[in-house]
């Protein structure tokens, strides 16, 4: 059918663009530089609102209109176009006798998605349609690719993220939501400004990095010879404008962070920062109600946002909290920073989290906030006094040196905001500088650099400030009820996109397996051997599950590499449920030998090559051994990549699945029920964690299933705990 629909479009292509030819023959320029455009869809409709049915507005003159053709009909000597603009959607009545001999033919030759330019006059049909009666017609631009049918829904998301032009043609909603943005970013300016704050432009290249611990993108400037960075954050440059005597200033502008994609994050996306001299913490949170309440007027909104199912009261005032109350309310008894630790670490142990003996009271506490209490906040809360061991670069506080001034906005369990009282005391940032200096050299890659520079601006004096950060993608959500920040990026970072792949069907064969040589080394191309095809859809794997698990013991002795192989079984079976429901046995023989030959050899550059062996000499379909030889592809460059759906949940389950059960041994429960997407991140984000899982790799899974990370976190979690209850499958 894929096949079908791609001979269709392309001979739908060549049609068009031999009308294209045949125009230019004609002497009609099918792209003219000019056009004329008098009114818009929805300025006529409000003018001739109360035109009665059957009536002819002859005696207003003609109207120019612009747009693109949506649809045609054709009735004889009558023609209907529906014409679309930046504003709605109007009939184009055509009749023969109005045209002259050519316009009339030219109209025969349109094609839906033309964009063209109609003049005439207004009237409405007898069903009381309003339309454009047309006295001429003029091409403006040939359509040389048709418009899809259907250009909507989760199928077809990567698809619209990446060809956004067809869909904000194809989907009004999505066109408004980014109609809404800019309405939003506006209203912030406007606000911002209202309340003395001044616009600002700080560098984006930038030699020194710092603001924020994130790892960077880098690039070199050839003039000067020197490595920069697209910066991470506003912050250091705005507060030398504080410094400068500046009172008050903001910047709305771009971040780039090297670092992964999922449902709120993107590598280059858009913050507010703003400093206030001589504001605290106190200021931020009058500032932020009040730009919420300026955003939801800018879309039409009351105190009453909805958004994905939750219905949130942004009405003043909102509730400011210490961090510790909002605990002690979740797990019902008093807790603060003085609560011993092992209650602490015991109420951790009790809700299946993990802990360390180096944590004081202040981690421990903010880890019970952090996995238990943030995703229950629901309307806009100011979540203060974060422990120092959390926030080593903000400011004590005076009255308790174990708390810091700081605050976030949370709302829906998400973080919207992020204020501090400045720290304005050179010597005090100047050793912080030298201790991030450290932590980069220890392996941090999001350790901020010494800023020479911003120290001597500090050491000028900068006044008692507060600072805040927004995270205006995340509002656009909010606003717009997005659940995802693609959905309110018009051109989000996507993968490389891959062309004229040819299309697999769900029951196809995989391709030729390449089959090991006992002698094979690096360098040396595999041999090739043919798969045979599938019978009546099914795919035979030519031998039978039990013959694959006594081939897998006779290989492996290490009760971890026989168990690992029963987890991705159960994982590709789970899968092969949902995606190919007539191969779940292939799939999870696959899944249960695809590190058959890892124990005896271990060694990646023969991995997978003995594993075509083994299964020759078992007698199985080259087809088990073709799909398990697509995840060492990367090692192995002459073998097949993974194309075939399951040999993108074969990658994408493999190294994820041993990350998550490093993290499951961590926890008190030894049990991946108990395990949550939130978790995995931070273990994902600490590259000293089971450092022998490649995130890379990871990274590469997600791409391949067309997934963001955060998405496959939670498909591979809980396709773990639909095929293991069991704490013990994981925990010994």
């Amino acid at each position: 059918m894929a096949e079908q629909e791609k001979v269709a479009s392309n001979d739908e292509r060549a049609m068009r663009r031999a009308k294209r030819q045949a125009l230019i023959d004609a002497g009609v320029d099918p792209y003219p530089i000019a056009s004329t455009v008098s009114i818009h869809v929805a300025d006529l409709a409000a003018r001739y609102a109360d035109l009665e049915a059957g009536g002819v507005a002859d005696q207003d003159g003609a109207y120019y209109l612009a747009g693109r053709i949506r649809a045609k009909r054709g009735h004889g000597k009558l023609l209907f176009i529906d014409l679309e603009d930046s504003t709605g959607k109007i009939q184009l009545f055509c009749r023969v006798n109005n045209l002259d001999a050519q316009t009339w033919e030219l109209a025969g030759q349109f094609d839906v998605g033309d964009i063209v330019e109609a003049e005439g006059s207004a009237m409405r049909t007898k069903r009381g349609e309003l339309s454009l009666m047309v006295a001429g017609l003029r091409l403006l631009s040939k359509s040389l690719r048709p418009l899809p049918e259907k250009f909507h829904g989760l199928s077809d998301r990567e698809m619209r993220y990446r060809q956004r032009y067809v869909d904000l043609i194809m989907n009004p909603e999505v066109k408004q939501t980014f109609v809404n943005r800019s309405r939003l970013v506006s209203a912030i300016r406007r606000y911002m400004e209202d309340q003395g704050y001044l616009e600002v432009e700080t560098p984006i290249l930038q030699e020194t990095l710092g603001g924020a611990n994130a790892r960077p993108f880098t690039t070199h400037f050839n003039v000067l010879d020197q490595d920069c960075y697209l910066r991470i954050a506003t912050e250091l440059h705005l507060k030398r404008c504080i410094v400068g005597g500046m009172e008050r200033v903001f910047e709305v502008g771009r971040q780039f962070r090297n670092e992964g994609m999922d449902l709120t994050h993107n590598p280059e996306f858009t913050s507010m920062e703003a400093y206030c001299a001589y504001g605290d913490l106190s200021t931020m949170k009058e500032l932020t109600e009040g730009l919420f309440h300026a955003c939801a007027v800018a879309v039409g909104k009351g105190d009453t946002l909805e958004y994905q199912g939750q219905t949130i009261s942004i009405a003043s005032p909102w509730r400011s909290a210490p961090m510790s109350e909002l605990v002690s309310e979740v797990l019902g008894e008093e807790l603060s920073i003085d609560t011993p630790v092992e209650r602490l670490r015991e109420l951790l142990t009790a809700n299946g989290l993990e802990w360390e003996s180096s944590w004081g009271a202040g981690k421990l506490i903010f880890e019970l906030y952090d996995e238990l209490v943030e995703k229950t906040i629901v309307d806009p809360t100011f979540v203060c006094d974060y422990p120092v061991e959390v926030s080593p670069l903000a400011k004590r506080r005076a009255d308790d040196p174990r708390l810091t001034d700081r605050f976030e906005l949370v709302i829906c369990g998400k973080e919207y905001a992020n204020a501090f009282s400045e720290l304005n005391d050179p010597v005090d940032q100047e050793d912080r500088f030298a201790a991030q200096v450290e932590a980069k050299a220890a392996g941090d890659e999001e350790a901020m650099e010494y800023d020479y520079d911003y120290v001597r601006a500090l050491e000028y004096g900068m006044p008692p400030a507060g600072g805040i950060g927004y995270g205006i993608d995340r509002m656009v959500m909010l606003f717009c009820d997005q659940p995802a920040i693609r959905d309110v990026l018009l051109f989000p970072h996507l993968r490389p996109e891959r062309r004229e792949q040819p299309a697999r069907g769900a029951a196809e064969a995989p391709a030729p397996v390449a089959a090991a040589d006992g002698a094979a080394s690096a360098g040396e191309a595999p041999a090739v051997a043919e798969a045979p095809a599938p019978e009546d859809g099914a795919l035979n794997a030519g031998i039978t599950r039990e013959q694959a698990y006594d081939l897998l013991c006779a290989h492996n002795k290490d009760a971890f590499h026989i168990k690992h192989g029963e987890t991705l079984e159960a994982l590709m079976r789970y899968y092969a449920e949902k995606y190919d429901p007539a191969n779940v046995e292939f799939w999870g023989i696959v899944g249960l030998l695809h590190d058959l030959d890892w124990e005896e050899w271990n060694d990646s550059s023969v991995h997978t090559l003995k594993t075509a062996e083994l299964l020759a000499e078992a007698g199985a379909n080259p087809a088990v051994a073709h799909a398990i030889q697509t995840h060492n592809s990367d090692h192995i460059p002459e073998l097949p990549k993974p194309e075939h759906q399951m040999e993108k949940v074969l990658w994408a389950c493999d190294e994820l699945s041993g990350l998550i059960q490093a993290a499951i041994l961590m926890r008190p429960s030894k049990s991946v029920m108990d395990f949550n997407v939130k978790s995995l991140r931070k273990k994902y984000k600490d590259k000293r964690f089971a450092a022998g899982c490649d995130r890379a790799i990871i990274a590469k899974g997600a791409e391949l299933m067309g997934m963001e990370l955060g998405e496959l976190f939670g498909s591979v979690i809980e396709a773990m705990q639909a095929t293991a209850p069991d704490r013990d499958t994981f925990g010994k």
